[in-house]
Protein backbone atom coordinates (compact mmCIF):
# COMPACT_ATOMS: atom_id res chain seq x y z
CA UNK A 1 0.00 0.00 0.00
CA UNK A 2 3.07 1.82 0.84
CA UNK A 3 4.90 1.85 -2.38
CA UNK A 4 1.30 2.44 -4.05
CA UNK A 5 0.85 5.87 -2.63
CA UNK A 6 4.44 6.69 -3.34
CA UNK A 7 3.65 5.84 -6.76
CA UNK A 8 0.54 7.70 -7.47
CA UNK A 9 1.83 10.76 -6.06
CA UNK A 10 5.08 10.74 -8.28
CA UNK A 11 2.15 12.22 -11.04
CA UNK A 12 1.64 16.37 -10.49
CA UNK A 13 -1.96 15.75 -12.03
CA UNK A 14 -3.25 13.37 -9.33
CA UNK A 15 -1.14 15.04 -6.80
CA UNK A 16 -2.41 18.78 -7.97
CA UNK A 17 -6.48 16.96 -8.00
CA UNK A 18 -5.64 15.24 -5.01
CA UNK A 19 -4.86 18.65 -2.94
CA UNK A 20 -7.74 20.40 -4.29
CA UNK A 21 -10.13 17.39 -2.92
CA UNK A 22 -8.93 18.20 0.53
CA UNK A 23 -9.27 21.54 0.47
CA UNK A 24 -12.74 21.51 -0.49
CA UNK A 25 -12.80 18.50 2.12
CA UNK A 26 -11.68 20.79 4.64
CA UNK A 27 -13.78 24.06 3.88
CA UNK A 28 -17.03 22.02 4.71
CA UNK A 29 -15.74 20.40 7.50
CA UNK A 30 -14.28 23.85 9.36
CA UNK A 31 -16.39 26.28 8.03
CA UNK A 32 -19.79 24.92 10.45
CA UNK A 33 -17.36 25.22 13.15
CA UNK A 34 -18.00 28.69 13.05
CA UNK A 35 -20.83 29.37 11.04
CA UNK A 36 -24.04 27.43 13.11
CA UNK A 37 -26.76 28.55 11.06
CA UNK A 38 -29.39 26.01 9.70
CA UNK A 39 -28.63 26.34 5.86
CA UNK A 40 -32.22 26.02 4.90
CA UNK A 41 -33.09 28.97 7.76
CA UNK A 42 -34.82 32.15 5.83
CA UNK A 43 -33.78 34.96 8.03
CA UNK A 44 -32.44 37.26 4.91
CA UNK A 45 -33.95 39.57 2.28
CA UNK A 46 -34.67 38.50 -1.20
CA UNK A 47 -31.32 38.18 -2.97
CA UNK A 48 -29.27 40.19 -0.35
CA UNK A 49 -25.74 41.03 -2.42
CA UNK A 50 -22.55 39.84 -0.15
CA UNK A 51 -22.21 42.34 2.60
CA UNK A 52 -18.89 41.46 4.36
CA UNK A 53 -17.89 45.27 4.28
CA UNK A 54 -21.55 46.46 5.22
CA UNK A 55 -21.28 44.35 8.19
CA UNK A 56 -18.12 45.21 9.46
CA UNK A 57 -18.84 48.92 9.02
CA UNK A 58 -21.77 48.60 10.51
CA UNK A 59 -20.20 46.77 13.63
CA UNK A 60 -17.76 49.33 13.69
CA UNK A 61 -20.14 52.17 13.94
CA UNK A 62 -22.06 49.85 16.24
CA UNK A 63 -25.56 50.28 14.13
CA UNK A 64 -27.56 47.66 12.43
CA UNK A 65 -29.45 48.07 8.91
CA UNK A 66 -32.48 45.67 8.57
CA UNK A 67 -32.94 43.89 5.78
CA UNK A 68 -36.72 43.82 3.15
CA UNK A 69 -38.58 41.01 4.42
CA UNK A 70 -39.66 38.61 2.06
CA UNK A 71 -42.74 38.29 0.19
CA UNK A 72 -43.99 35.29 -1.19
CA UNK A 73 -47.25 34.87 -3.17
CA UNK A 74 -49.20 31.21 -3.00
CA UNK A 75 -47.82 29.92 -5.92
CA UNK A 76 -44.17 29.99 -4.34
CA UNK A 77 -45.66 28.76 -1.52
CA UNK A 78 -47.16 26.00 -3.26
CA UNK A 79 -44.08 25.29 -4.65
CA UNK A 80 -41.63 25.22 -2.31
CA UNK A 81 -44.32 22.64 -0.50
CA UNK A 82 -43.26 20.12 -2.54
CA UNK A 83 -39.48 20.51 -2.08
CA UNK A 84 -40.36 19.93 2.06
CA UNK A 85 -39.88 24.01 2.52
CA UNK A 86 -42.15 26.35 4.35
CA UNK A 87 -42.63 30.15 3.15
CA UNK A 88 -42.05 32.49 6.10
CA UNK A 89 -42.60 36.02 5.82
CA UNK A 90 -40.13 38.16 8.09
CA UNK A 91 -40.07 41.37 10.05
CA UNK A 92 -37.02 43.36 10.31
CA UNK A 93 -34.39 41.96 11.74
CA UNK A 94 -30.67 43.09 12.47
CA UNK A 95 -28.23 42.52 9.72
CA UNK A 96 -26.42 39.84 9.70
CA UNK A 97 -23.39 38.54 7.71
CA UNK A 98 -23.71 37.19 4.38
CA UNK A 99 -20.69 36.41 2.66
CA UNK A 100 -22.33 35.24 -0.30
CA UNK A 101 -25.51 37.25 0.33
CA UNK A 102 -28.69 35.26 0.24
CA UNK A 103 -30.56 33.43 -1.92
CA UNK A 104 -34.66 33.83 -3.55
CA UNK A 105 -35.52 32.77 -0.28
CA UNK A 106 -33.13 34.89 2.13
CA UNK A 107 -31.02 31.87 3.09
CA UNK A 108 -27.38 32.07 3.17
CA UNK A 109 -25.83 31.20 -0.18
CA UNK A 110 -22.54 30.27 1.91
CA UNK A 111 -23.58 27.95 4.37
CA UNK A 112 -26.37 26.48 1.73
CA UNK A 113 -23.23 26.35 -0.33
CA UNK A 114 -21.18 24.35 2.70
CA UNK A 115 -24.29 21.81 3.18
CA UNK A 116 -24.82 21.57 -0.67
CA UNK A 117 -21.12 20.61 -1.51
CA UNK A 118 -21.03 17.94 1.27
CA UNK A 119 -24.58 16.48 0.04
CA UNK A 120 -23.35 15.99 -3.26
CA UNK A 121 -20.17 14.94 -2.65
CA UNK A 122 -22.69 11.73 -0.44
CA UNK A 123 -24.57 11.23 -3.49
CA UNK A 124 -21.52 11.00 -5.47
CA UNK A 125 -19.59 8.42 -3.27
CA UNK A 126 -22.90 6.62 -3.34
CA UNK A 127 -23.58 6.39 -7.03
CA UNK A 128 -19.59 5.44 -7.61
CA UNK A 129 -19.51 2.85 -5.03
CA UNK A 130 -22.61 1.16 -6.08
CA UNK A 131 -21.98 1.69 -10.29
CA UNK A 132 -18.44 0.49 -9.79
CA UNK A 133 -19.35 -2.74 -7.45
CA UNK A 134 -22.24 -3.49 -9.83
CA UNK A 135 -20.29 -2.97 -12.91
CA UNK A 136 -16.92 -4.82 -11.48
CA UNK A 137 -18.66 -7.95 -10.38
CA UNK A 138 -20.97 -8.16 -13.79
CA UNK A 139 -17.35 -7.33 -15.44
CA UNK A 140 -15.15 -10.52 -13.72
CA UNK A 141 -18.14 -12.77 -14.01
CA UNK A 142 -18.86 -12.75 -17.69
CA UNK A 143 -15.07 -11.96 -18.64
CA UNK A 144 -14.33 -14.92 -16.29
CA UNK A 145 -16.43 -17.36 -16.66
CA UNK A 146 -17.42 -16.63 -20.91
CA UNK A 147 -19.83 -18.65 -23.17
CA UNK A 148 -23.60 -18.55 -22.61
CA UNK A 149 -23.44 -16.17 -19.32
CA UNK A 150 -20.88 -13.93 -21.23
CA UNK A 151 -23.03 -13.69 -24.21
CA UNK A 152 -26.32 -13.03 -21.79
CA UNK A 153 -24.44 -10.62 -19.94
CA UNK A 154 -22.86 -8.74 -22.74
CA UNK A 155 -26.52 -8.68 -23.95
CA UNK A 156 -27.53 -7.06 -20.79
CA UNK A 157 -24.63 -4.36 -21.01
CA UNK A 158 -25.44 -3.19 -24.55
CA UNK A 159 -29.05 -3.37 -23.72
CA UNK A 160 -28.28 -0.04 -21.12
CA UNK A 161 -25.79 1.37 -23.32
CA UNK A 162 -28.20 1.59 -26.15
CA UNK A 163 -30.64 3.30 -23.30
CA UNK A 164 -29.19 6.87 -22.33
CA UNK A 165 -28.74 6.05 -18.75
CA UNK A 166 -29.88 9.58 -17.82
CA UNK A 167 -33.45 8.68 -19.48
CA UNK A 168 -33.61 5.78 -17.06
CA UNK A 169 -32.89 7.92 -14.39
CA UNK A 170 -35.26 11.01 -15.57
CA UNK A 171 -37.88 7.77 -15.20
CA UNK A 172 -36.46 6.25 -12.01
CA UNK A 173 -37.13 9.66 -10.25
CA UNK A 174 -40.12 10.78 -11.44
CA UNK A 175 -41.67 7.65 -10.14
CA UNK A 176 -40.66 8.07 -6.70
CA UNK A 177 -42.32 10.40 -4.45
CA UNK A 178 -40.03 10.40 -1.50
CA UNK A 179 -36.54 11.24 -2.54
CA UNK A 180 -33.77 11.55 -0.10
CA UNK A 181 -30.27 12.41 -1.05
CA UNK A 182 -29.22 8.45 -0.41
CA UNK A 183 -31.65 7.50 -2.58
CA UNK A 184 -30.79 9.82 -5.31
CA UNK A 185 -27.29 8.44 -4.48
CA UNK A 186 -28.38 5.09 -5.12
CA UNK A 187 -30.37 5.62 -8.01
CA UNK A 188 -27.83 7.14 -10.03
CA UNK A 189 -25.97 4.55 -9.05
CA UNK A 190 -28.30 1.66 -10.51
CA UNK A 191 -28.23 3.38 -13.98
CA UNK A 192 -24.44 4.16 -14.39
CA UNK A 193 -22.75 0.51 -14.02
CA UNK A 194 -22.43 -0.17 -17.71
CA UNK A 195 -19.42 1.03 -18.94
CA UNK A 196 -17.50 0.27 -15.74
CA UNK A 197 -19.05 -3.34 -16.67
CA UNK A 198 -18.02 -3.23 -20.21
CA UNK A 199 -14.29 -2.05 -20.00
CA UNK A 200 -13.74 -4.73 -17.11
CA UNK A 201 -14.78 -7.47 -18.72
CA UNK A 202 -12.80 -6.92 -21.63
CA UNK A 203 -9.84 -6.47 -19.18
CA UNK A 204 -10.83 -9.80 -17.88
CA UNK A 205 -11.53 -11.59 -20.75
CA UNK A 206 -7.28 -11.00 -21.58
CA UNK A 207 -6.13 -12.36 -18.56
CA UNK A 208 -8.50 -15.33 -17.55
CA UNK A 209 -5.66 -17.81 -20.23
CA UNK A 210 -2.57 -15.98 -18.41
CA UNK A 211 -0.26 -18.65 -17.29
CA UNK A 212 -0.67 -17.63 -13.70
CA UNK A 213 -4.83 -18.06 -14.11
CA UNK A 214 -4.13 -21.26 -16.08
CA UNK A 215 -2.02 -22.84 -13.21
CA UNK A 216 -4.47 -21.63 -10.19
CA UNK A 217 -7.45 -23.41 -12.45
CA UNK A 218 -4.52 -26.37 -12.35
CA UNK A 219 -4.01 -26.37 -8.46
CA UNK A 220 -7.75 -26.80 -7.98
CA UNK A 221 -8.34 -23.48 -6.91
CA UNK A 222 -11.78 -22.32 -6.60
CA UNK A 223 -13.03 -19.68 -9.04
CA UNK A 224 -13.62 -16.75 -6.33
CA UNK A 225 -10.07 -17.45 -5.27
CA UNK A 226 -9.03 -17.14 -8.70
CA UNK A 227 -10.39 -13.72 -9.23
CA UNK A 228 -9.68 -12.65 -5.68
CA UNK A 229 -6.10 -13.45 -5.73
CA UNK A 230 -5.18 -13.79 -9.56
CA UNK A 231 -7.04 -11.69 -11.49
CA UNK A 232 -8.63 -8.58 -9.40
CA UNK A 233 -5.02 -7.34 -8.49
CA UNK A 234 -4.44 -6.52 -12.24
CA UNK A 235 -7.19 -4.52 -12.78
CA UNK A 236 -7.33 -2.97 -8.78
CA UNK A 237 -6.20 0.74 -10.81
CA UNK A 238 -8.47 0.07 -13.28
CA UNK A 239 -11.11 -0.03 -10.78
CA UNK A 240 -9.76 2.59 -8.81
CA UNK A 241 -10.06 5.04 -11.77
CA UNK A 242 -13.31 3.91 -12.48
CA UNK A 243 -14.51 4.63 -9.25
CA UNK A 244 -13.33 8.31 -9.49
CA UNK A 245 -14.91 8.77 -12.91
CA UNK A 246 -18.29 7.50 -11.01
CA UNK A 247 -18.05 9.74 -8.28
CA UNK A 248 -17.17 12.42 -10.77
CA UNK A 249 -20.73 11.48 -12.88
CA UNK A 250 -22.97 10.71 -9.96
CA UNK A 251 -22.27 14.47 -8.89
CA UNK A 252 -22.87 15.87 -12.35
CA UNK A 253 -26.05 13.50 -12.61
CA UNK A 254 -27.52 14.68 -9.34
CA UNK A 255 -27.11 18.31 -10.47
CA UNK A 256 -28.61 17.59 -14.03
CA UNK A 257 -31.66 15.96 -12.34
CA UNK A 258 -32.17 18.41 -9.61
CA UNK A 259 -31.74 21.10 -12.39
CA UNK A 260 -35.36 19.96 -13.43
CA UNK A 261 -36.92 19.54 -10.24
CA UNK A 262 -35.89 15.37 -9.72
CA UNK A 263 -33.67 15.48 -6.98
CA UNK A 264 -33.57 15.65 -3.41
CA UNK A 265 -35.71 17.47 -1.59
CA UNK A 266 -35.97 19.30 2.06
CA UNK A 267 -32.08 19.33 1.57
CA UNK A 268 -29.64 21.56 0.41
CA UNK A 269 -27.57 20.30 -2.54
CA UNK A 270 -25.85 21.89 -5.45
CA UNK A 271 -27.70 20.97 -8.13
CA UNK A 272 -31.18 21.80 -6.37
CA UNK A 273 -29.47 25.72 -5.53
CA UNK A 274 -28.92 25.88 -8.79
CA UNK A 275 -32.82 25.24 -9.55
CA UNK A 276 -33.89 27.85 -7.11
CA UNK A 277 -31.54 30.57 -8.78
CA UNK A 278 -32.58 29.37 -12.46
CA UNK A 279 -36.72 29.40 -11.42
CA UNK A 280 -36.25 32.94 -10.05
CA UNK A 281 -34.18 33.98 -12.65
CA UNK A 282 -31.25 35.12 -10.98
CA UNK A 283 -28.59 34.64 -13.99
CA UNK A 284 -30.85 37.46 -16.21
CA UNK A 285 -31.27 39.96 -12.86
CA UNK A 286 -28.04 39.88 -12.59
CA UNK A 287 -27.95 38.13 -8.93
CA UNK A 288 -24.47 36.29 -9.86
CA UNK A 289 -23.81 35.38 -6.25
CA UNK A 290 -27.27 32.65 -6.48
CA UNK A 291 -25.75 30.46 -8.49
CA UNK A 292 -21.66 31.21 -10.10
CA UNK A 293 -21.09 29.46 -6.46
CA UNK A 294 -22.07 26.15 -7.00
CA UNK A 295 -21.55 26.42 -10.40
CA UNK A 296 -17.48 26.76 -9.12
CA UNK A 297 -17.89 24.58 -6.76
CA UNK A 298 -18.74 21.80 -9.46
CA UNK A 299 -16.48 22.46 -11.29
CA UNK A 300 -14.01 22.29 -9.59
CA UNK A 301 -14.89 19.20 -7.58
CA UNK A 302 -15.26 17.10 -11.35
CA UNK A 303 -12.16 19.00 -12.60
CA UNK A 304 -10.08 17.58 -9.95
CA UNK A 305 -11.34 14.47 -10.14
CA UNK A 306 -10.71 13.88 -13.42
CA UNK A 307 -7.38 15.42 -13.14
CA UNK A 308 -6.60 12.59 -10.22
CA UNK A 309 -8.25 9.92 -12.80
CA UNK A 310 -5.80 11.49 -16.03
CA UNK A 311 -2.91 11.17 -13.50
CA UNK A 312 -3.87 7.87 -12.54
CA UNK A 313 -3.89 6.31 -15.73
CA UNK A 314 -0.67 7.99 -17.15
CA UNK A 315 0.78 5.78 -14.38
CA UNK A 316 -0.29 2.69 -14.69
CA UNK A 317 -1.38 2.64 -18.95
CA UNK A 318 1.47 1.49 -20.29
CA UNK A 319 0.37 2.94 -23.81
CA UNK A 320 0.62 6.38 -22.19
CA UNK A 321 3.59 5.68 -19.76
CA UNK A 322 5.89 4.74 -22.52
Amino acid sequence: MGHFLKTVFKSGKFTFGFSVIMIILLYIIIYPMFDHRDPLEMKGGFFERPNLFQYLNNTKEGTSTAAKPMEVDQGITDLMAQFGLTAVTREEAPLELHLLGTDNFGRDVMTQLVAGTRTSLIIGVVAGSIATLIGLTIGLLAGYIGGQLDNFLSSVINIFLVIPSFVILILISVSISARGFITTGIIIGFTSWPWTARAVRAQTTSLRNRDHVNLSKLSGHSMPRIIARDILPYIASYVVMAFILQVASGILAEASISMLGLGPRNVATLGLMMFWANFFNALFNGNWWAFLPMVIMISLITFSLNLMNSGLDQIFNPQIRS
